[in-house]
């Protein structure tokens, strides 16, 4: 009988792998809940006209990528490509920004969809831990976000990355800059869905990755020779901030990021170790994205990292994650002792001790080798002898040491032992 596979473009994640993506999400929610950070949770799937308005429908995301569909109710939804339309729009549906002082700091973590064509580090369903600063204009917002995001990054050992910064400016000098744009891409041999493109938002155009598209954009407007002066001292004080923090970043002109929604400060992380799927994450201002949305004006801020991707760059860097065993106490049971071991491993567990048993009636040879393959620093064995005696075997996985302890003492002595 044939067996269900994942889907094409996905994958599954199981240990010990998935101990990596563990660590790695707590690694980057780690410095984003010592800086005011709030968790969110919001669904998998979202009103399709949340994304088209927000993210863009010039964007692939939206015209290619996203999986739209239409429920029995006749509603039209769509999985979500991306988290910041949907924190976004919890945030103002809870009216957060009326409950306190702004900003609104929040984070999340969890799984977002796009069609797309499936490559190492490009899935059709991934992971990312994102964070939001929603209702406050303040360059020290959006360098704080960088230097936390540089923060868990070299928290799990990743050296090798780095951090491009632009401005995209606002909505006085960007429509300058559009203009000019659009006027230098008329004159181009372009095809005509990029024409298209280039009609609707022409800077997503700087961001085709075709190289003879690329080849036509020398010579292209420069969007920093169009900046305002109130972009152009904004984002400066954002360089001097980050600079100020030790935080190593590259200017770089020409980046766009693939979202509509972005204003001034946008950013990405790469990492030249993971060939065409260089970006680990990134993110930026977005000032106007409430209003796009329904809302109130609230500039806000934020960036989303990839947890599929960081892990392919730690493997990249040949980095090993000091990832503890899973289990500290691994019980084995001989004879009719399994009642009371399997009362000794409740105890454990109860005590806060990772603690797990040797299942299926395996003898001393088998269970010892599932006490080896747990990771366990401690073994447990008890026979029949010790029931009589009152004690158990404690067995030292590391230096092979054996001792009898008397039952009632297991508990504090494995604490002890641990510490």
């Amino acid at each position: 009988m044939a067996t269900f596979q994942a889907p094409k473009g996905t994958y599954d994640l199981i240990p010990p792998v998935s101990v990596k993506y563990l660590a790695v999400r707590e690694a980057i929610a780690a410095p984003l809940r010592n800086s005011g950070y709030g968790y969110i949770e919001t669904p998998g799937f979202e009103d399709v006209g949340l994304f088209a308005r927000g993210v863009g429908e010039s964007t692939d995301i939206v015209s290619k990528e996203m999986y739209a569909f239409e429920t029995k109710g006749g509603d039209q939804l769509a999985l979500r490509p991306e988290g910041t339309a949907s924190v976004l729009r919890a945030a103002l549906e809870a009216s957060l920004h009326k409950k306190g002082n702004l900003p609104v700091k929040l984070w999340y973590s969890g799984s977002y969809y796009r069609y797309e064509k499936p490559q190492a580090g490009r899935y059709r369903h991934f992971s990312q831990v994102g964070a939001e600063a929603i209702g406050a204009e303040d360059p020290a917002l959006d360098a704080e976000l960088i230097i936390l995001a540089d923060q868990a990054y070299r928290s799990l050992g990743l050296r090798n990355f780095r951090i491009l910064l632009n401005s995209l400016g606002d909505k006085e000098c960007r429509p300058v800059y559009r203009e000019a744009l659009q006027s230098f891409l008329s004159g181009l041999d372009l095809d005509e869905e990029t024409v298209r493109r280039a009609e609707i938002n022409p800077l997503r155009v700087l961001d085709d990755k075709r190289g003879e598209v690329q080849k036509q954009l020398v010579g292209a407007p420069v969007l920093r020779d169009y900046l305002c002066d109130a972009c152009k001292a904004y984002h400066e004080q954002v360089r001097a901030l980050v600079t100020a923090a030790g935080v190593p970043f590259e200017d770089d002109e020409k980046l766009v990021r693939g979202l509509d929604y972005y204003t001034r400060t946008t950013f990405e992380f790469v990492h030249d170790g993971l060939g065409s799927q260089s970006a680990v994450g990134g993110g930026g201002r977005y000032d106007g994205l409430s209003e796009m949305i329904g809302g109130p004006a609230l500039p806000s801020v934020g960036w989303a990292l990839g947890v599929d991707r960081t892990v392919l760059a730690l493997q990249a860097e040949g980095v090993e994650l000091d990832i503890p065993a899973s289990t500290s106490v691994f019980a084995v049971a001989l004879g009719e002792a399994k009642p009371t071991v399997f009362g000794l491993v409740t105890q454990l567990r109860k005590a806060g001790v990772a603690a797990d048993m040797s299942y299926g009636g395996k003898g001393l040879k088998g269970a010892m080798k599932d006490a080896n393959r747990s990771g366990a620093r401690f073994a447990v064995v008890v026979g029949e002898r010790d029931l009589a005696e009152g004690v158990v075997q404690l067995k030292d996985m590391e230096s092979g040491e054996q001792t009898a302890v008397p039952v009632a003492e297991l508990v504090d002595t494995v604490r002890a032992r641990l510490a």
